[in-house]
């Protein structure tokens, strides 16, 4: 080896070296990132971009197209003459779906089945014509579709029809929106309660924080009725059952959001908004009706707050004769099991442990 080879640093050594150097540097760059502000600030940046696409394209997917699927219509009279085999063929055409025919054998019975919410429109089968009766309190998009596409039917198969609705919207709520809307308050503000109580209001203990969740429930409840009811005369509502029903609606979101607090902490916020407004509100049936949502969220949003709460306020306003107790089963289901799951851990989180003492004074 010459002079000079053993005079002069291996290379290798020298490569081996910077890399070295540039990881001990990567590494306590990635250290004082960790341990900064700016890594939840990064997550949440992160978070916040992808709900905001989230929840634009849930609520676009489900309500900006509603297509039907399978509209459940009861009839009367003989099915298979002519005149009723064109006029359906014709509907099913046009509306590129399947009609859930439920043959009845007066009219009174299909009025029946309208009260029952088993039906959304009621074809009558007569000699030379078919009368067609929606009920718009059913299910005001799928009374829409029905009668935008029943007069074109008519003319192209030669069928005349006379439309009718059996059970209208009440005049201050023309398109139908507005229980959605007041549900959909009762269900984000139920958890915004709880969010902020898990803030401002830790110290509570478990039987309080509960406590201040149903009294919060039962005042946001009487608001959001009086406003809609006595103050702008949208609705009409049966007070003494939709009070309630408001209530529970917080009361179980509220809890909900608690028992995510319990098991997640800081990030309890990303499942309650994902179950509540990302899939929940879009599959309730408020803004859309359920034969017109996709098949799967059409039968999911049935089981969750959001859709629970809907069905149970729409029927008390409507149907007040035949209120069904899936609806209140769902909320209270949610409710016990987050209520249960909050008071078993709910040592691990802020918001629902035992109170620190206060230090007892000096003497004087």
């Amino acid at each position: 080896m010459s002079e000079d080879q053993k005079g002069r640093p291996h290379s290798g050594g020298t490569r081996g070296g910077r890399r070295s150097a540039a990881s001990r540097w990567v590494a306590s760059k990635w250290a004082a990132f960790r341990s900064s502000p700016f890594l939840p600030a990064a997550v949440v940046t992160v978070i916040v971009a992808a709900a905001a696409g989230l929840f634009a394209g849930s609520y676009t997917y489900n309500m900006a197209n509603p297509t039907p699927h399978r509209i459940p219509i009861a009839v009367v009279g003989p099915l298979h003459t002519p005149t009723a085999t064109a006029f359906v063929d014709g509907m099913e055409k046009r509306l590129n779906t399947s009609l859930a025919l439920h043959p009845f054998a007066t009219g009174a019975a299909a009025r029946r089945g309208v009260e029952e919410q088993e039906v959304f429109a009621i074809l009558t089968v007569l000699p030379r014509r078919v009368d067609l009766a929606v009920a718009s309190a059913a299910g005001v998009s799928v009374a829409q579709v029905l009668t935008e596409a029943a007069p074109a039917v008519a003319g192209s198969v030669g069928v005349p029809v006379r439309i009718s609705d059996v059970k209208p919207l009440q005049k201050g709520d023309p398109r139908g929106l507005a229980l959605f809307y007041v549900s959909l308050a009762a269900v984000i503000l139920g958890f915004v309660g709880a969010i902020q109580l898990s803030v401002h209001a830790s110290a509570l203990n478990p039987a309080e924080r509960i406590a201040i969740t149903v009294v919060y429930s039962l005042l946001g409840g009487f608001a959001i009725a009086s406003v809609v009811d006595w103050w702008l005369g949208a609705i009409r509502f049966p007070f003494a059952e939709s009070w309630p029903i408001l209530a529970f609606t917080m009361f179980t979101t509220g809890m909900v959001f608690t028992m995510f607090n319990t098991l997640l902490g800081r990030w309890a916020l990303i499942p309650t908004w994902g179950l509540m407004v990302l899939l929940g509100n879009p599959a309730s049936g408020g803004a859309v009706s359920w034969p017109l949502l996709p098949s799967p969220l059409g039968q999911i949003g049935r089981w969750l707050p959001p859709g629970a709460s809907i069905n149970a306020q729409h029927t008390a306003v409507y149907f007040g004769d035949a209120q069904h107790a899936f609806p209140f089963a769902v909320l209270a289901g949610w409710a016990l099991v987050s209520t249960a799951v909050f008071l078993t851990w709910h040592h691990r989180r802020p918001g629902g442990g035992k109170r620190t003492p206060e230090p007892a004074a000096p003497p004087p």
